[in-house]
């Protein structure tokens, strides 16, 4: 207990030894994340468990428990081996607009590679080395704005969001297909010309039908977004 009565919390996975009874573990983490990543790209979130992580790794399921604790932990691990594969050797412009879209750009190609990740359930503090190695590499990008360090961890989180949202669109868009596509597009142009929505009409007034992908959309979006944020305060 702490002195204000609250339970001491639980260390986390990277904080935790594999313990020290018995033989020295045949694995690392690190394969356990391989080891489950490799069955999301197979079938997705739902194939993930640790009775098939045990089996791939060669491993008896209560073995698998000296490596992590459970699903979450599971989780866990997956989505920082998956910020390992954005490159943070990109060597920072000076332009903390250009540094954070182009970070972004990188974040969504692994969220598009992976799109497991869309579904692993969103916790606000689900960190590891890697995904703090990109907030210190976002917040290098903002060394030179002049907002607090809280606005700029808005921006991150903002950030990490877009992302998500956009690899969803164009993840999701890959599986409808190009006519379908096409006729909802129509379909919102031909309702906004009817004349009960002139709003809708006068927005899309300028705008070509075939245009306006959620991957061409990303980096406008992300722009604007990012330019009044970081405004100073």
């Amino acid at each position: 207990m702490t002195q204000s009565g609250m339970k001491q919390p639980h260390p986390t996975v990277w904080e935790r030894s594999y313990g020290t009874r018995g033989p020295a573990p045949a694995h690392s983490r690190d394969d356990v994340a391989t080891a489950a990543m490799e069955l999301a790209n197979e079938g997705g979130l739902p194939a993930v468990s640790t009775r098939r992580i045990a089996q791939k790794l060669g491993v008896s399921q209560s073995a698998l428990y000296r490596y992590v604790a459970g699903h979450d932990e599971v989780f866990d691990l997956m989505v920082d081996a998956a910020a390992g594969e954005i490159d943070l050797d990109v060597a920072l412009r000076g332009e903390a607009i250009d540094d954070l879209t182009a970070l972004a750009a990188r974040a969504k190609a692994v969220h598009v590679k992976y799109p497991w990740l869309l579904d692993i359930p969103v916790e606000a503090m689900r960190v590891g080395p890697r995904g703090i190695d990109f907030l210190e590499y976002a917040l290098r990008a903002m060394a030179a704005v002049d907002v607090s360090g809280a606005v700029k961890l808005q921006v991150v989180a903002v950030l990490n969001t877009l992302v998500q949202q956009f690899a969803r669109a164009e993840v999701g868009g890959g599986t409808a297909s190009r006519e379908r596509r096409s006729s909802q597009v129509m379909y919102l142009h031909k309702t906004a010309a009817v004349g009960d929505h002139p709003y809708l009409a006068a927005a899309l007034h300028i705008s070509d039908p075939g245009a306006d992908q959620p991957g061409d959309m990303f980096e406008p979006v992300v722009r604007r977004v990012l330019g009044g944020m970081l405004m100073p305060e």
